[in-house]
């Protein structure tokens, strides 16, 4: 996949994200993710897989951005795949806590 980011520089302050060309973004369809520094490249990676309704191919297209963009800005990067970003959150997220789910809305039918 080949990436479509390009670096973004404008000189003084953005006041909204529709100042930014579709290139800065990790999912430039969807304008998700912008890509126009170190931490938000660190921050894409993070939150790569909470990007929601987008396709394999947006992925795998985010992920060629985010390589690129972490090259230019310094940022390393150790996963080789799209794949590993977004199997990350599986290992990452807390176990459910239905039980005390429950408790509290037991606690809430009582009040």
């Amino acid at each position: 996949m080949t990436a479509t980011w390009k670096p973004h520089e404008k000189h003084g302050n953005l006041t909204t994200q529709s100042d930014l060309p579709d290139s800065v973004f990790a999912f430039p369809k969807k304008r998700k993710e912008p890509l126009t520094d170190a931490s938000h490249v660190r921050n894409a990676i993070a939150r790569f897989d909470q990007v929601k309704d987008v396709s394999d191919a947006d992925r795998a297209l985010a992920f060629a951005n985010i390589k690129k963009a972490a090259k230019h800005y310094g940022v390393r990067l150790t996963e080789k795949s799209w794949h590993d970003l977004a199997g990350d959150a599986a290992k990452r997220r807390p176990p459910a806590r239905k039980k005390t789910a429950r408790k509290k809305a037991a606690r809430k039918k009582r009040s």
